[in-house]
């Protein structure tokens, strides 16, 4: 895979694969374009890592480090990301109305997140290439994600963050992990508007999804998933969609593992945005003739961005798969969040979305009730406890010391 470049995917104009660049001469997004001559690996090889102790192995991005990029064990910044499991659940499928339902739990991976999988690729691409201080703009997850990679390779990471539009959770993780952390006032497309600025000044090396390496850890949730399916890939799979990394990573991903044979259909993709941050959908609504930004509102806060970077990809990977846009809101996202969290999974809000998404597109008769469908719960349920505490709250009562009183109260339960 050594002849891996960097192409626009507007004018096709093809770079150095370790040239530090975002955009293309004629401002397109860039991607990384794999040789598709020959299988690179056999599934069965990959299977066979599975049981391995060696520790790219144990990764479940680096596991298909042969669809990815070359780079040395050396240099490789991991911490066992991936390999999260993936559940059944007959109280969630009584629910959505699904009968023919999992759920991939990125929210298991080391900082709680999807982001773990990009950014062990992005920050080993930064320490490989001699980079310094790592940045990024985020609503959360991302950037405790880049703190705990970055604390590990030894770099300064420094991340923009929307005030007050942050839950604690993410918060505390960051400033641990020893971020250097700056409080913007505005919304996350500000911040994302000086990192960038930052990035073409060569300040900061950039690891937000518009860094090509970020896309293509955020592939392996695909192929992990298609792994755990002994390579039967479901009819539908549903992300929550915000800057859109994940639906273009999941279209690469699937497109990929197609063309070398690792399945023999492709599943549908489901982007479902939060009715508050949903530029998106009204463009799938469109035909994706354009996009126009919104402002962003959500309490889904790891999904509340109103100008998705990724527009060009995403809608790439809707279109290539035959796949839908739709849009939940916050009232339909907490009560499926609220029903992933009792059937002892849980997750945080954005996460919800796709139950919300699967069963509104069910009662819509877009999904029909016996096809497959694997949803995608992108981060922890401790990642925004404040939510969880106001949904759940019904369930928590102050009780006296005294046995009488709290036999009663049991009764209640009972």
């Amino acid at each position: 895979m050594s002849d891996l470049k960097l192409s626009c995917l507007e004018c096709h104009l093809k770079f150095d694969l370790f040239k530090i660049r975002y955009f293309c001469s004629c401002g397109g997004l860039l991607e990384i374009a794999q040789n598709r001559a020959s299988s690179p690996i056999l599934t069965e090889k990959l299977d066979s890592r599975l049981t391995s102790r060696k520790a790219s192995d144990r990764s479940g991005v680096w596991r298909f480090r042969e669809g990815l990029i070359p780079l040395s064990d050396s240099t490789i910044v991991t911490q066992s990301e991936g390999s999260t499991p993936l559940h059944r659940s007959e109280r969630l499928e009584k629910w959505s109305g699904s009968k023919h339902l999992w759920l991939k739990h990125e929210g298991e991976n080391p900082t709680g997140s999807f982001k773990d999988r990009g950014m062990t690729l992005a920050v080993s691409v930064a320490k490989h290439l001699g980079q310094k201080v790592l940045a990024c703009a985020s609503t959360g997850n991302t950037s405790s994600s880049l703190a705990s990679y970055a604390a590990r390779a030894g770099l300064k990471s420094v991340v923009f963050l929307p005030s007050g539009k942050v839950s604690q959770g993410k918060l505390s993780q960051t400033l641990a992990y020893g971020a250097h952390v700056f409080s913007v006032k505005g919304d996350f497309d500000r911040a994302m508007e000086i990192v960038k600025h930052l990035a073409e000044e060569e300040l900061v090396y950039l690891v937000n999804s518009i860094n090509p390496f970020r896309i293509e850890g955020q592939k392996t949730i695909i192929w992990e998933l298609l792994q755990d399916l002994e390579w039967n890939p479901p009819d539908w799979i549903l992300v929550p969609g915000g800057n859109l990394g994940n639906t273009s990573a999941f279209g690469k991903a699937i497109d990929e593992a197609f063309h070398w044979g690792w399945i023999k259909k492709r599943p549908k993709i489901v982007t479902i945005q939060a009715a508050g941050a949903s530029p998106f959908f009204k463009s799938f609504q469109q035909n994706f003739a354009s996009i126009d930004s919104v402002k962003a509102e959500t309490i889904a806060t790891a999904i509340s961005i109103g100008n998705p970077v990724n527009f060009t990809k995403a809608r790439k990977a809707i279109t290539s798969t035959g796949g839908l846009v739709e849009y939940v809101t916050d009232i339909e996202i907490m009560e499926a969040k609220r029903q992933i969290d009792l059937a002892g999974i849980g997750c945080e809000p954005a996460s919800a979305t796709t139950l919300a998404g699967l069963k509104k597109l069910i009662q819509n008769n877009q999904i029909k009730p016996d096809e497959s469908a694997t949803l995608i719960l992108t981060g922890h349920l401790l990642k925004d406890n404040e939510a969880s505490n106001d949904i759940h709250k019904v369930s928590f009562k102050e009780v006296e010391p005294d046995m009488s009183v709290i036999k009663n109260a049991l009764n209640e339960v009972a």
